[in-house]
C-alpha cells in the first residue's frame, strides 16, 4: 500500500493547478468553479479540454452560456453521441396539438412538426458527457442554471423525451471570468464544492501547482510541480501535463480518502474555523451545512494526495480557503450586527470598506488557535 501511495503521489507532483482541482473533484465526487481573466479565459477553456481528454482519458463538452441560453440548449448541449444502449431512457410520446387552421397535409405544417423533433430525436441517442465545462454559466438564466443543479443533485438529465443517466465520473466545471462579478443561483453555488482562481502570473513560469502551494504556511505538506508540457493553439500556449491518471488510479486515491483519519484536536480546529466563518462580522447570512460537508470531503482527499493518511491544520486551511471563496457573502454596514448595539453604520462602512472574501478567510486562520 506504501508503494502504491507513493506512486500516485510522485504522479500527482506532475500534475497542474487545474488538474490537481479536477482530481480532487473526483476523488470528492464533488464539482468546482474555475475562474480565469477574461483575455486567457479562451485559452484555460482550451486547456481544460485537453486536461479532460489526455489527462483523465474522459469525454467532454462545452457549453458556452448566456442570457439567451435555453434549457433545451442546455441539455442538447451536454450530450454527446453514445453507443450504449441504456444512455437513455425512451419517454412515451405525447399526442402533439395542432391549430384547426393548419392542414395536417400542408408542407408548412409539415415543415414545422419536422423542426420541432429534429432537437429530441437528437437527445435520444446521445448521453451526458463525462466533463461538462459551462462557460459563463452565471449569465445564463435561473432556469438554466437549476437544470444544472438538477443535474448534479438527481444525477439525471431530463428532456422532452428521454432521461438520459449522468456517468459514473461526472465533473462539472463552471469555467467563469472574472470580467463577469454576476453570482450564480444561490443553491448551485453552495453545491459546486470548491473555487479555483487560475492565473499565470502566480508567481510560477506556467501557473501550474499553485493548487497545493497556496498554504505557504506548512511546507511540510507542500506538492511543487514541475513546469508542464506546452501546447500551442494558434498564438497561445496551453499547459498540460504528460501523466495520465487512471480510473484505477482515481480509485485508489478515493479508498485511500476513505480511510484518512481526523484527530479529535484536528476536527476541534475544523470546527472553530466553521463557527468563526459563520459568526464573522463582515459576513452576511453565515455558511452553509453544504460547505461544511465539502469542507470534511475535501481534507480527506488532499491527504493521499500528500502521502498521508492523517489530516493536519495546514491541510484544513488549505481546504477552507477552496471551500469558502465563492461562498462567503459581504454584508451591507446597514446590516452588519454592532449596528443593533449603536454602532455608527458611518463606522461600519469605513471598516468594510474595501474588504474582500480572501481578506475574511485569512482573518478567520490568523484568528483560530492551531493545535499544537
Amino acid at each position: 500500500m506504501e508503494d502504491e501511495s507513493s506512486r500516485l503521489v510522485s504522479k500527482v507532483q506532475e500534475l497542474g493547478d487545474i488538474e490537481l482541482a479536477a482530481l480532487l473533484c473526483f476523488i470528492a465526487q464533488e464539482h468546482c468553479i474555475i475562474e480565469a481573466d477574461e483575455e486567457e479565459f479562451e485559452n484555460v477553456e482550451q486547456e481544460l479540454g485537453l486536461i479532460a481528454h489526455k489527462t483523465f482519458g474522459l469525454s467532454y463538452v462545452v457549453v458556452n452560456c448566456s442570457e439567451e441560453t435555453t434549457v433545451d440548449d442546455f441539455g442538447n448541449g451536454i450530450l454527446i453521441r453514445g453507443d450504449s444502449e441504456d444512455a437513455s431512457t425512451p419517454v412515451p410520446e405525447l399526442p402533439t396539438f395542432r391549430q384547426a387552421e393548419d392542414s395536417f397535409f400542408s408542407s408548412d405544417a409539415q415543415e414545422r412538426r419536422r423542426s420541432a423533433r429534429q432537437p429530441s430525436e437528437c437527445l435520444e441517442d446521445g448521453q451526458i458527457a463525462d466533463v461538462i465545462i459551462a462557460k459563463n454559466l452565471n449569465l445564463a438564466s435561473s432556469q438554466v442554471q437549476i437544470q444544472a443543479l438538477e443535474l448534479l443533485r438527481g444525477k439525471r438529465l431530463f428532456t422532452r423525451t428521454a432521461v438520459h443517466a449522468a456517468p459514473k465520473r461526472l465533473l462539472f466545471v463552471a469555467l467563469l471570468s472574472t470580467a463577469h462579478p454576476a453570482r450564480l443561483v444561490k443553491h448551485l453555488n453552495d453545491h459546486l464544492a470548491i473555487s479555483h482562481s487560475h492565473d499565470i502570473d502566480d508567481g510560477s513560469d506556467d501557473g501550474n501547482g499553485q493548487m497545493l502551494r497556496d498554504d505557504a504556511s506548512s511546507t511540510g505538506s507542500v506538492i511543487r510541480s514541475p513546469p508542464a508540457t506546452p501546447i500551442k493553439f494558434g498564438e497561445r500556449l496551453v499547459h498540460t501535463s504528460s501523466v495520465a491518471i487512471t480510473k484505477e488510479d482515481i480509485d485508489s486515491l478515493i479508498v485511500l480518502a476513505s480511510k484518512v483519519r481526523l484527530s479529535s484536536d484536528v476536527r476541534c480546529y475544523l470546527h472553530d474555523i466553521v463557527v468563526f466563518t459563520r459568526m464573522h462580522r463582515a459576513v452576511a447570512s453565515g455558511v452553509s451545512a453544504m460547505a461544511t460537508r465539502h469542507l470534511y470531503a475535501l481534507v480527506n482527499a488532499l491527504a493521499p494526495l500528500h502521502g498521508i493518511d492523517y489530516v493536519t491544520p495546514s491541510l484544513v486551511a488549505l481546504a477552507a480557503r477552496k471551500i469558502y471563496s465563492h461562498r462567503l457573502v459581504i454584508t451591507t454596514p446597514e446590516n452588519e450586527r454592532s449596528t443593533q448595539w449603536g454602532s455608527s453604520v458611518e463606522a461600519v462602512a469605513e471598516l468594510l470598506d474595501g474588504i474582500t472574501v480572501e481578506e475574511i478567510i485569512e482573518d478567520v486562520l490568523e484568528t483560530v488557535q492551531v493545535p499544537l
